[in-house]
């Protein structure tokens, strides 16, 4: 139980620190297409690993 509320709270924080490392370094150094497939990945992968880990009221 202890690491789902782990996943829970880290989720939107690593994705907040990722997608803005990650895609302007793709950008820099293999050009706008890998950039743009890479924030295309990075948020739909980001996406549904916060609808999995998401708490719903109730539940416990």
């Amino acid at each position: 139980m202890e690491l789902k509320r782990a996943v829970v709270a880290l989720t939107p924080l690593a994705g907040a620190i990722a997608f803005p490392v990650a895609v302007p370094l793709v950008l820099r150094w293999v050009g706008l297409p890998a950039a743009l497939l890479t924030a295309v990945l990075l948020g739909t992968l980001w996406f549904v690993v916060m609808l999995r880990s998401a708490e719903m009221p109730g539940e416990h």
